[in-house]
């Protein structure tokens, strides 16, 4: 199955980072982008259920709709830090490879 190798790939370039990203954008950005605060749960139930999977991928078409609606598809807002703009990046690669 090509796109449970290619989800896997993207999850191990990623995920780290995200685990350390997500956080402080949260923090920083909370109050001006209380979205953010959607972003970061719905990234942890991912997270949670990745952790729960092992190496299968978990059913995540309701997460990762979520966060297309929320951020509308991965839009990065103006007044933000490149760490905001790397979280939006790395979740859309994840997504894609999910999709795929």
């Amino acid at each position: 199955m090509e796109n449970k190798q290619r989800f896997n790939e993207a999850k191990a370039e990623y995920f780290q980072r995200l685990e350390q990203y997500v956080p402080i954008v949260a923090r920083v950005h909370g109050k001006s982008h209380p979205e953010f605060h959607e972003v970061r749960k719905l990234f942890e139930a991912i997270s949670k259920k990745l952790k729960e999977a092992g190496a299968e991928v978990p059913e995540l078409n309701e997460e990762f709709a979520r966060l297309r609606e929320i951020t509308n598809n991965y839009t990065v807002p103006e007044d933000v830090c490149e760490s905001y703009e790397a979280v939006y990046r790395m979740l859309a690669e994840l997504d894609q490879a999910y999709q795929a």
